[in-house]
């Protein structure tokens, strides 16, 4: 209960303050390239319920209809304002609706799409969706240049899911298990330092 309070009250005046800064990225989107605002792709979220996370669109129009599920380097089906808002982590910033809405929290396991959800061991599978996914987590803070890794693998999707994904798993059960408000805080404010000295 205390989580979801203090997900709740920072989420609220996180949109409320940033209410200009989110119009100003929504503008730059619509200006920038055809297509909507937000872009929608399916996760898996706590106990294994599906939803839809929310991110200020970075890429064109259906870009999963071209490519890979992951990003690698410089990707050309990222957009000049997707570009600035991905180096930014900017485009996560629309997922504090998804935080308002239940499905998320702001820290947590990263979700991930069914696809890589299926190949974690089941008894992984079962720890780490036993928490709301969030918007960061130790291993965003560790991976945070997890595209330009990628881009350097000579077999990205192998990178992915042989290396990185693990290493995700790891840190999401040290979260699991270590799990607090005061752990919350630290990670928040760690990704916050990691952001303003990119």
């Amino acid at each position: 209960m205390s989580k979801r309070l203090f997900d709740l009250t920072l989420a609220g005046l996180g949109l409320l303050l940033l209410a200009p800064l989110l119009l100003l990225i929504a503008l730059a989107i619509k200006l920038d390239s055809r297509g909507p605002v937000f872009y929608r792709q399916v996760r898996v979220g706590r106990f294994g319920q599906t939803f839809r996370i929310h991110k200020f669109r970075t890429m064109t129009h259906n870009p999963a209809d071209r490519g890979p599920l992951i990003t690698v380097g410089a990707d050309t089906r990222i957009t000049r304002v997707g570009a600035v808002l991905r180096r930014t982590k900017l485009d996560e910033l629309a997922q504090l609706f998804d935080v308002l809405e239940g499905t998320m929290s702001l820290v947590g396991p990263r979700p991930e799409v069914p696809r890589y959800v299926a190949l974690y061991p089941t008894e992984v599978r079962n720890k780490v969706l036993s928490v709301r996914p969030g918007i960061t987590d130790i291993a965003s803070i560790e991976y945070r240049d997890e595209s330009t890794l990628l881009a350097q693998a000579r077999d990205p999707e192998r990178a992915y899911t042989e290396v990185i994904l693990p290493a995700k798993l790891r840190f999401a059960l040290s979260y699991v298990e270590t799990q607090s408000l005061g752990l919350d805080i630290r990670l928040i404010l760690r990704t916050l330092g990691a952001l303003i000295h990119r």
